[in-house]
This record gives structure tokens, C-alpha cells and sequence, in this order.
């Protein structure tokens, strides 16, 4: 009889998330993994990058004192976990293979499970990374938390607008928005939806007609550098989320009505921090783990029925240093 406990062992499991490779989401690329050991971490603002002009002194007089830019302010990890149960009559059939080829694919399926949990973590994350760098914030409202993160993007660095008006200027928009920043940006995200309500827009039209050019996504993102602005990528991955009636609804990453401009620097970074199942098992002094950004593990729990539980858990939360150096604008109505 196979025995649980030895099959999906710790060691085991923790393995087979390291080895595992899943294709990296955008929000991977732009606020890169960063693991502490703790619960908190501080949330720096690099501020400005315009250079404050040094004074001329006289010799042998001391040095003009410099004030600092950046700012700092202490934020607890958001602890994210989700689980599924093996069910019973699943663990009997994996307790009792009739074949090899059958415990190789009921071993897989709880595997299968796993790499769902860790994924389910991992979009949590995502979710988090693309709310900051669209709106500058973080909302953690569900399982009884109300709070709202505020990464203090300026109020200036904010707007709303209707790409879809037939009238909007949107390279005068554009330009005025890049403008604003204290670097000039290099790159903007939004959605597909956005960027073609930028093609449908008539003045960008007479741009394309002018120029002798077919309206596609590359030739816009043309016009935009002869006007010297940023060039447009979309991002337009979405996740499932289960409601209170256990429905699965289809939502966004990366809101479909918004539009960003940043620069070449990361945004910021992906905070991961020590979950208590990773602590409760270092505890034990073995180093004999490899444990990355998500913990995953199966565990037994309870009689009546009897439980057996795939877990992955992770805290976590973006940094955002380059919060003064975006411009966040909303530019079509929701729906």
C-alpha cells in the first residue's frame, strides 16, 4: 500500500515547485522576486530624479547640507494561501493502484494540484503588481481585510480622459503627459481595447493617411516615435476568481481602461517574506529544503472525512520606488 506521507514528502514537493518552469507573467519581468526574512519590508520612494544643483562655497567653509528626496514607510507582507482536498475515494484508488500506469497518473494529478495552488499564489501577485502600476495602490478586500495600500503616486501624475471622444487629441495628450514626468518615459502598457480606440481616433487617422501608412499596431507605434513619445505594449492576460457562490468569474491583470508611462528603470520589485509553514519547518533545523517564493506542501487533516490537503501559501507585496516617476491615466469609461 502506498503511503502517503512518503509519496508527496516536503522535500519532495518543495522540488518539484523549484523545478517546475512556468511561463513568466509581465509583472515578473517588471517588479522583480525579491525574498526577506520577515514579515515586513520598508516601501522606499526613490523621488525626483532631476539632480538638486550643488552651491559655490569658499574655500576652507563646510559644505551645504542636503536634504533627502526619497521617503520610507514600513508595510506588512499580504499573506496569500488557497488549498484543494483529495478526495476520498481519489486517496483510496492512490493508496491502492491497480497498475503502475495508474499510480504514475494519480501521483501526476496531485502534482497537477500543486503547480494549480502555486499558481493560484502567483496570481495573486500579479494582481497586485498590475493594480500598483496602474493605479498606484494595492486593495486587500477579501477574507474580512479592508485595507488599501497607498504607494503615494502625485496627484499630478494622475487623469481621466475619453480616448474614444472623436475629438480627443491623443498625441497632444500624450505628449503632455510624458512632458509632466521628470524623465522622459520610454515605455507605456495598457490594453488591446485601448490601443485600438488610439487607432480609431480621426486625428490619429489623418497621422496614418498623411504619412502613407496602414493603421496596425506597428505603424502607431511609429507615429508615436516621430512624435518622440514612448511606444505602446499591451497586456490583456486575465486570471479566474471564485465568488461567494463559488462561481468562477473571468476578470484582468492589468485594468482593460487604463494607460501608464514609465520609464526604463523596473517599476519596482516583488517582495516575497516567510510564510509560517516555511517557518514551522526550518524550525526543525534541517537545511535539507529548497524553498522558493511560494511554500507548497500535502498534508493529512482529519477523521471524519478523511482530508488530505494540497496547500501552496505566500507573503508577499510590490515595492514601487518609481512612484513618482509614472503617470497613471484612465482613458475610457468602464464597461
Amino acid at each position: 500500500m502506498v503511503n502517503i506521507a512518503e509519496l508527496f514528502s516536503q522535500k519532495n514537493v518543495l522540488d518539484y515547485v523549484s523545478n517546475r518552469q512556468a511561463t513568466p507573467l509581465l509583472g515578473e519581468t517588471l517588479f522583480p522576486a525579491r525574498k526577506v526574512q520577515g514579515l515586513e519590508f520598508d516601501i522606499l520612494k526613490a523621488g525626483t530624479r532631476i539632480p538638486t544643483i550643488a552651491s559655490v562655497h569658499a574655500f576652507d567653509t563646510e559644505a551645504e547640507i542636503a536634504s533627502r528626496v526619497a521617503s520610507r514607510s514600513a508595510q506588512e507582507l499580504a499573506f496569500i494561501k488557497r488549498k484543494i482536498q483529495l478526495k476520498e475515494k481519489d486517496l483510496i484508488a492512490l493508496r491502492n493502484p491497480r497498475t503502475a500506469e495508474e499510480q504514475r497518473f494519480l501521483e501526476q494529478e496531485v502534482y497537477n494540484d500543486v503547480y494549480s495552488m502555486v499558481s493560484s499564489v502567483n496570481a495573486r501577485v500579479e494582481k497586485m503588481r498590475m493594480e500598483v502600476l496602474a493605479n498606484g495602490t494595492v486593495t486587500l478586500d477579501e477574507n474580512g481585510l479592508d485595507l488599501v495600500v497607498d504607494y503615494g503616486v502625485p496627484d499630478e501624475h494622475k487623469t481621466s480622459v475619453d480616448f474614444a471622444a472623436s475629438g480627443t487629441d491623443i498625441i497632444g495628450l500624450l505628449t503632455t503627459w510624458a512632458s509632466s514626468l521628470d524623465t522622459m518615459p520610454t515605455r507605456i502598457l495598457t490594453s488591446t481595447k485601448v490601443r485600438n480606440a488610439i487607432l480609431q481616433n480621426a486625428g490619429i487617422k489623418g497621422y496614418f493617411k498623411d504619412a502613407g501608412l496602414l493603421p496596425t499596431a506597428g505603424t502607431l507605434n511609429q507615429v508615436l516615435q516621430q512624435f518622440g513619445l514612448p511606444t505602446i505594449a499591451t497586456y490583456d492576460a486575465k486570471y479566474y476568481k471564485e465568488n461567494a457562490q463559488g462561481v468562477l468569474v473571468k476578470e484582468r491583470y492589468f485594468p482593460e481602461n487604463k494607460l501608464v508611462m514609465f520609464g526604463a528603470e523596473n517599476p519596482g520589485e516583488s517582495i516575497f517574506g516567510v510564510t509560517p509553514e516555511e517557518s514551522r519547518l526550518l524550525a526543525g533545523g534541517s537545511n535539507d529544503y529548497t524553498i522558493g517564493n511560494v511554500f507548497a506542501t500535502v498534508y493529512e487533516s482529519g477523521l471524519d472525512p478523511v482530508g488530505t490537503w494540497t496547500k501552496a501559501a505566500g507573503t508577499a507585496l510590490p515595492s514601487f520606488p518609481e512612484a513618482d516617476n509614472v503617470f497613471q491615466a484612465t482613458v475610457l469609461a468602464e464597461g
